[in-house]
């Protein structure tokens, strides 16, 4: 699944979403993946997102993507409701799999379900899965993604393209085998995706002063950054070779020829951090056991710089239309 281009997202869909209402302090925005509501003495963030891009434990990746979008705002989530939709009305062992998975993501982040909804479809060809998940602020001051200033550093946690590279390896296997890739391989893959959720470090870093924070999903870091920076009006610049990337993701990459910059990533999180509080920052993810990598600066301009072997080559695009996983499904259809 990919996204809309941001040119058809500006003709149809958010020319239909103003609202006036004085309690909407958040509502629907590109590059900011959560709405603020102002309830009470409180404010509600709330973020809706769908996963059909995975087959295997695609319940308990859907709530760890959900909750992990709330947590870049700093607020910790709190509540979900997943829609599970399945291909066919037979189809209850799926069904009971994938509501089981939810349940366990939802006891590792500590969330609790509320609601929500399941049905068949014969209109689909493997299972759909949506959450929203929910958090109060409870005095916080919610991050937005417009937030990082020239001079900052940008922090990049455990590693890119780790998602896109495990559901490769679970629901691409036959294909990661004709590949050259070898079980071992697979099986150091598929580990990548305990690493999906970003909630612990998110809520960390911008206890600390983060500016700004965004989880690495469709599109890859690249277009995390390209995003950031539009949202921020700057330019960031990235050092290629302090990229962390795991060394499987590599061998994945150069099987099925993908770019680990583009491919999805729920689990990574971008951040940018003050100069000043870099050194807190990494006292706490190491005390914390996130491993994560400083890769580059905020700078005046526009788009995203990548330095590699003294060449830099400038991004200004915005593609949240495109993402290396989705062009594995095209290259590769799958069914469950």
């Amino acid at each position: 699944m990919s996204k809309f281009s941001l040119e058809v997202l500006r003709r149809c869909v958010f020319p239909f979403v103003h609202t006036e209402d004085p309690d909407v302090l958040l509502g629907a925005a590109f590059g900011e993946d959560v709405a603020l509501t102002r309830v009470g003495n409180d404010i509600l963030v709330s973020h809706l997102d769908p996963i059909v891009g995975a087959i295997g434990n695609i319940g308990w990746l859907a709530v760890h993507v959900a909750c992990n979008d709330i947590a870049t705002t700093g607020i910790p989530p709190r509540w979900i409701l997943p829609l599970v939709l399945v291909p066919r009305e037979e189809d209850e062992a799926l069904l009971e799999r994938i509501m089981r998975d939810v349940s366990q993501a939802a006891n590792e982040i500590g969330v609790s379900i509320i609601g929500g909804h399941t049905g068949y479809s014969a209109n689909l060809a493997r299972p759909l899965v949506a959450v929203t998940a929910l958090g109060k602020a409870e005095g916080r001051k919610p991050l937005r993604t417009y937030g990082a200033g020239v001079g900052d550093q940008v922090l990049v946690t455990k590693g890119i393209a780790i998602e896109g590279t495990a559901i490769l390896a679970q629901d691409f296997a036959d294909v990661a085998r004709k590949l050259g890739l070898s079980e071992n391989d697979l099986t150091e893959a598929r580990r990548l995706m305990t690493q999906v959720s970003v909630v612990k470090e998110a809520v960390a870093i911008a206890a600390q002063g983060a500016t700004a924070m965004h989880d690495v999903t469709r599109g890859g870091l690249l277009e995390t950054l390209l995003e950031l920076a539009s949202l921020s009006k700057v330019a960031i610049e990235v050092d290629a070779d302090l990229l962390p990337i795991p060394s499987v993701v590599s061998r994945f990459a150069d099987a099925f020829q993908f770019d680990p910059l583009w491919m999805i990533s729920s689990g990574t999180l971008a951040a940018t951090v003050p100069a000043g509080r870099a050194a807190e920052v990494s006292r706490v993810l190491t005390q914390t056991g996130i491993p994560f990598a400083f890769v580059g600066r905020v700078m005046e301009g526009v788009g995203v710089h990548i330095r590699r072997n003294g060449e830099s080559v400038h991004y200004r695009d915005i593609r949240c239309e495109e993402d290396e996983l989705a062009r594995m499904w095209r290259l590769y259809p799958r069914e469950e």
